[in-house]
Order: structure tokens, then sequence, then C-alpha cells
């Protein structure tokens, strides 16, 4: 689902719909000419759509807390005119500087509330509403910002197929234009990255079972894309799949929940210990004559003592021991004893 296309439609119905309305509005009333209830019908709908793109980042939550802060401002403020504080003073002899007065102080007391409300975590409402409490969001239902390198590395698709990975998928219109940018490179290279990531994104949009939304907020104020992320992530409160660890730094630091794919690709390698047992597909020979190597599924490469003969068979072997090495981890093994 793309929210530009299905926003864009809404707006467009709403300023024909003005329009047209101005028109026979104008038409039946006979207070001026049809064409100009026309134009004062489009005048009014670029408006609303005006106040509409200033509130493109106020969330219905963000307006619930305002209307909360501004009811309990406008409480304090009736408060205080109830306590007669101003009476007797120089309001009784200035009777409309008195109404003036009173009027700011409940546009006062309703501006500070709105701020406070909108600026108070929602766990904090407890405080002011006894035993009452509201329900955090899972961070396994939160949206997920996908940036390049996600798209581009083709296993996402699959890993969401599996399950373990829900909520929608937001792909950014900016990282779509650099997908865009990137397959129409003259680098060989950077153009099979770009047309291979389409592909993916494509692959997404058809799968049944994933939520694919293209967002089309522009971060006016931020030029780098790495930034540009972190800022819709905030604002989202969406979760954010990266690849780049210097771009999982920067987003962890600002409070951003990340999804880092080489850590998952880490996490789930099969932890193997002295004494295992393991089926392995002998490939190739050993640094020593008598060694014989295999791979876990992983890549995970294991050496195999007194088997070169065996290459190229599936043997059963037993772990003997394990070096972390600048390459990765290289596990030693021996081959199990035939009954």
């Amino acid at each position: 689902m793309k929210i530009s296309s299905t926003t864009n439609a809404i707006r467009s119905t709403f300023v024909v719909l003005s329009t047209l309305l101005g028109s026979v509005i104008a038409n039946e009333e006979q207070l001026t000419q049809s064409w100009n209830g026309a134009i004062y019908g489009a005048i009014f709908a670029l408006s609303i759509l005006l106040i509409d793109f200033a509130l493109r980042n106020f969330t219905i939550r963000g307006f619930s807390a305002g209307t909360f802060g501004l009811l309990v401002g406008m409480v304090c403020a009736q408060l205080i005119v109830w306590t007669g504080v101003f009476e007797g003073s120089w309001m009784d002899r200035f009777p409309v500087g008195g109404h003036i007065f009173g009027l700011g102080l409940f546009i006062g007391f309703g501006y500070l509330g709105m701020m406070l409300a909108l600026r108070t975590k929602r766990d904090e409402f407890s405080l002011i509403i006894p035993y009452v409490r509201f329900r955090q969001d899972s961070v396994h239902d939160q949206s997920m910002l996908i940036d390049t390198n996600v798209i581009i590395d083709g296993r996402l698709l699959k890993l969401c197929a599996t399950g373990f990975l829900s909520g929608s998928l937001i792909v950014p219109q900016f990282v779509l234009d650099e997908l865009q940018a990137l397959s129409d490179s003259d680098d060989e290279a950077k153009r099979g990255k770009g047309k291979r990531g389409l592909d993916c994104l494509r692959q997404m949009q058809d799968s049944p079972e994933l939520e694919v939304i293209i967002n089309d907020d522009s971060v006016i104020d931020k030029t780098e894309v790495d930034a540009k992320l972190v800022d819709l992530a905030q604002r989202l409160g969406a979760r954010l799949m990266t690849n780049d660890s210097g771009l999982a730094k920067v987003a962890r630091l600002q409070k951003v929940n990340v999804l880092l794919l080489s850590e998952l690709t880490l996490a789930m390698r099969p932890v193997v210990s002295p004494g295992d047992e393991v089926e392995l597909n002998l490939i190739k020979e050993g640094r020593d004559e008598h060694q014989a190597v295999g791979y876990l599924p992983d890549g995970t490469m294991i050496v195999v003592n007194r088997a070169v003969e065996l290459i190229g068979s599936l043997q059963w072997v037993i772990v003997a021991g394990a070096v972390q090495t600048s390459a990765g981890r290289l596990i030693f093994a021996e081959l199990k004893e035939n009954d």
C-alpha cells in the first residue's frame, strides 16, 4: 500500500468536491456567479490542504494528549477565577481590561497544559489519573524502516516470510530515489545493485505476508540519507533495519530501536562445543596433508584430521575444539569411529 497515492487521491477528490459545492451554493443562493463560487470553493479547499500539510507530523495520539492538556489548563484557569483572587482589584474599574485579562488567563493556561501533555510520556499519566496506565506498544508490532543496503541484500524477504518479524515495512521515498539512481548509474556494479534492489522491493510488495508502505514524508533540514533515516524513524516511532554498523551506532545513540542484520546472522550461528557430533560434507584438502575441510550452513569452516581420503563424502565428525581467528571461528574435529 502506498501512502502517497492514497493521500493524493483523497486530496484531489476533496478539492474537486469543494469546488463543485462552491459553484452549486453560489448558483442556488444567487449570491454571485457560479464560477466565482467555484473559485471560493477551491480557495477553501486549498486552505484546508495547507492546514493538513502543517499538521502532517501531528498524529491522533498527539491530538488526544493535547486535548487532555487543554482541558487541564482550562480547569486550572477556572479554579483561579473561582477563588476570587482578582475581585476588588483594577478589574472592577476596567471591565473591558478585566475580560481581556480573563481571556488571556484561559489561553495561557490552556497553552501550558497542551505543551506539558505533549511532552509527557504515557506512563506518567498515571500520576494524574491514578490506577490508569496506557498499554505499551509492543516492539514486535512496530513498523520497520528499511534502508537501501537491506533492500539490496535480499534476505529480508525470506526473513519476513518465516514470521519472525511482523509489522509493516516502510520504504522512504528518498531510499527509493537512491535505488533508482543506482539502477541508472554508469557503473555496471552500481547499476546491478540498483536493479537487484528494485526487483527485491517489487517481490516484497507482491508478497501477501508483507505490507510495504512507500512513505513520502520529506526531511527538509537533512541532506545525508543516514541522517534522514534516523530523523524519520524518530518521527514515526519505527524500528530501523540496516546493514550499516555505523548507522546503527548513530541511531542507537539517538534512542532509535535498530535491527542490525549482521548481528542477527551472528546470533543464528549454530553453537558447537567439544564432543558434539556434526554431519559434514568434506569438500577439499586442508593445510596439512592428512586434513579435510567442510563447512557448516553458516559458513563456519571445520578442519577434520586424518580424513583426506574421504573428500567428497558425507561423514559424521566429533568436534575437538575451536580457535577464534581474524577471519572468523575455526573448528577442529575428528572422524567418528564406526561401530
